[in-house]
């Protein structure tokens, strides 16, 4: 099978969503295109795998599949093969459940959506790492079809559109796993206001990541946790800019099961290995988590959802987390989203995380948080970002970035609303975009226009509060007014009106009325233009 390039790569795949969509909206087909998707990735994985442990190195999946077929029948060599592959991929598929058996049925019309599930239940069985892992993948759904037979001819079309593709000729890794994330993205694009429970955009993500680790590139062993990582796009980014990539520890959190079960699917098609995964599905205020060691982390970065309610329950005011600053309102958990990510930032880490502007002016419990937070030296910057940059909503956010053990209390705050790139449904970061603010974070000094920083006492001054206008000033002084162009223009327009008029009334003796009323309507308008 001959090797795709990235964007035929990216186009193909989204492309096999067409089946779909006219049947049901994005946030739910997404589940069943993504969910194959990674089906035939582990299929085809594993019986070229096993071909070439066989000695018969081979990217054709026909051909591998014939080899993986003969050896798992023969008595001899059936037991070893197995072993091999569990050992190698933590599960192993029968011979006729293979991507390229079912689509081998598909073609023959033997195909029934049983011998999909059957090899759905085998995989996530093989191990509690798969355990779970397609069941969002609802075969039967009445969506797909009102009849079985329809159900099965859908899936069949689906599985037939994707066939082509190859999954496993690539050279890498992100190769893949970039268009995996491509294809999710595309899918919050079309999913609106849902997409912000599984997808942060890509450029936020880079912008908030390459802050998270400035400085950090080379450390072995990095440690990163995002506590609402959603498809875990956020914490693979950590990826793009380490040089010890393979020995990133990834920790995660997420309460959506689908979206857990996304992002787990996402680390594998990353070739992120399973010792280097730990993800957990439950709700991150709820209980705390991790509770085992490590417990704080390198890198901490957060997009929880904005304002959102919660109901801590009773001695939750002693928390370890949130005793040393309050409880968040229970009307808005923005707080308490920040205090659990900050507990469990490393003395020596950073954590960034996107929140709604009110969480930098309210007052009330939030008001008493930010002070302390503000007098213990937490805050290190403030950055604004443009307005419609996120799928789930329109208005401008803030990415805040929180560190420990700072030796000052003085707060960076960059005004970065303009720095975008208008697109066809939202703005977006650009690369230079990115830069400039990366680049202003580092040097924490005054920009005119864009960033100021705040000592201790200038913010005291304004009450805590850290609304980024109060500090960084963009208005464009008004032009100087020339007085006597003005008026002189006025006298010109004046000279102008009465010529005007002089010469509409003189047109007025021409005109002739043909009865008393008109005769009346005409002296008038005369008069009017003669006082003129």
């Amino acid at each position: 099978m001959a090797q795709m390039t990235s964007q035929t790569l990216y186009q193909a795949l989204w492309n096999s969503a067409d089946i779909l969509r006219s049947k049901m909206d994005a946030s739910e087909y997404k589940n069943y295109l993504l969910g194959l998707i990674f089906y035939k990735y582990l299929s085809d994985r594993m019986v070229v795998y096993a071909s070439d442990q066989l000695e018969e190195k081979t990217t054709d999946l026909d051909k591998a599949q014939q080899i993986y077929t003969d050896a798992y029948n023969d008595k001899d060599l059936h037991d070893d093969l197995i072993s091999n592959v569990s050992d190698e991929f933590g599960y192993h598929i029968q011979p006729d459940l293979t991507f390229t058996a079912l689509i081998d049925k598909i073609d023959h019309g033997t195909f029934q959506l049983e011998d999909l599930s059957q090899s759905f239940r085998d995989i996530e069985q093989s191990s509690e790492f798969f355990s779970g892992l397609f069941e969002d993948v609802d075969l039967y759904s009445r969506k797909l079809g009102a009849t079985p037979q329809k159900q099965n001819q859908v899936i069949s079309d689906v599985m037939k559109q994707i066939s082509t593709l190859d999954l496993v000729g690539q050279n890498t890794n992100d190769i893949l796993g970039d268009a995996y994330e491509y294809l999710i993205g595309q899918f919050a694009s079309d999913s609106g206001k849902n997409a912000g429970e599984f997808y942060t955009p890509q450029s936020v993500s880079r912008l908030i990541t390459q802050i998270a680790m400035h400085g950090k590139e080379d450390v072995r062993g990095f440690t990163i946790y995002d506590p609402t990582m959603g498809s875990g796009s956020l914490l693979l980014n950590a990826r793009r800019y380490s040089n010890e990539r393979l020995s990133i520890n990834y920790f995660g959190q997420e309460l959506n099961t689908s979206t857990y079960n996304l992002a787990r699917m996402n680390m594998i098609l990353h070739g992120v290995p399973i010792n280097n995964q730990h993800l957990h599905n439950a709700d991150t205020l709820d209980q705390d988590w991790p509770i085992e060691e490590p417990t704080n982390f390198d890198a901490v970065v957060m997009n929880p959802p904005y304002s959102a309610h919660w109901q801590p329950s009773k001695g939750t005011e002693n928390d370890p987390r949130f005793v040393s600053y309050g409880l968040a309102p229970k009307s808005k958990a923005d707080f308490a989203f920040l205090l659990h990510g900050y507990y469990h930032l490393k003395d020596t880490g950073v954590m960034c995380i996107v929140l709604p502007h009110g969480v930098l002016f309210r007052g009330g419990a939030e008001g008493r948080i930010r002070k302390a937070l503000l007098e213990n030296g937490a805050i290190d910057t403030v950055i604004g970002l443009p307005a419609n940059i996120f799928f789930n909503t329109s208005i401008p956010t803030t990415v805040t970035v929180l560190k420990k053990s700072r030796t000052t209390r003085d707060v960076l705050f960059i005004d970065a609303s303009k720095e975008f790139e208008k697109a066809k449904n939202q703005n977006h970061l650009t690369d230079d975009n990115i830069q400039k603010i990366l680049e202003t974070c580092i040097n924490r000094k005054d920009v005119d226009k864009y960033a100021h920083l705040a000592s201790f006492d200038e913010i005291k001054e304004n009450d805590f509060n850290l609304n980024i206008p109060r500090y960084v000033d963009t208005t464009e002084p008004e032009k100087p007014v020339d007085v006597v162009k003005v008026v002189a223009d006025i006298k010109k327009n004046d000279e102008e009106i009465a010529r005007l008029s002089s010469e509409l009334a003189k047109n007025f003796d021409d005109l002739v009325a043909n009865n008393d009323e008109a005769a009346k309507q005409l002296t008038a308008l005369k008069e009017l233009f003669k006082n003129e």
